[in-house]
């Protein structure tokens, strides 16, 4: 893994903990740290000015959060809460904003980062316009699972993918005949990962 965050800053860098459904960062808040995911999975909501909350996207390990935040100080922070135990490196903003700012060599990756991430939105919004629901969904399933477990509400899953709720029961009910998937009450246990993978590879 390479280094987050310039080297002269590090010994301000903290590495905190958080739980699954805990919030890293609260909607509408200012972070109080730039984080940089190293381990677990995160996912990002936003609320809408009808009160209808929509999920994003998901965060991987070598992901900054907090980003935009650090860039702006007017820009509407989206929530971004743990899917899982996850760990993060934190840098300070109070302390560290300006260092950071003025480091050319971290700007560089940090906007090597943000044009990697506009890329792979905009490869996101064609996929769905391209690739079946089942293929979608089992990369959502293995996104958004933790330990081996998705339970996501169905709702969410049909705004993100944008499908009926009643297409999205059938494609689930496919899965679980399929043996990819077992219900268990609300959530369904994954029992076939490798059938789940092979259909996501394909939006991959």
């Amino acid at each position: 893994m390479h280094q987050p965050f310039p080297q002269k800053l590090m010994s301000q860098c903290k590495t905190l903990h958080f739980a699954r459904n805990e919030w890293l960062i609260k909607e509408g808040e200012l972070p109080p740290y730039l984080y940089f995911l190293v381990e677990g999975k995160a996912k990002i909501y936003v609320t809408h000015s009808n009160g209808k909350v929509s999920l994003l996207d998901f965060v991987a390990p070598h992901t900054y959060i907090g980003e935009m935040e650090l860039l702006n100080d007017t820009y509407y922070s989206k929530g971004v809460q743990a899917i899982t135990a996850t760990t993060c490196l934190a840098l300070p903003l109070a302390t560290c904003k300006e260092e950071l700012l003025a480091d050319a060599k971290f700007l560089r990756a940090l906007a090597t980062f943000l044009s990697t991430k506009a890329t792979l939105m905009s490869k996101k919004y064609s996929q769905s316009l391209a690739y079946p629901v089942e293929n979608r969904l089992a990369d959502f399933i293995l996104q958004s699972a933790d330990q081996q477990i998705y339970q996501e509400r169905h709702v969410t899953v049909c705004d993100y993918l944008g499908v009926s709720y009643r297409h999205l029961l059938y494609v689930l009910a496919q899965f679980c005949e399929r043996g990819y998937l077992v219900k268990k009450g609300k959530s369904y246990e994954i029992f076939d990962e490798q059938a789940l993978y092979n259909l996501a590879s394909e939006v991959r």
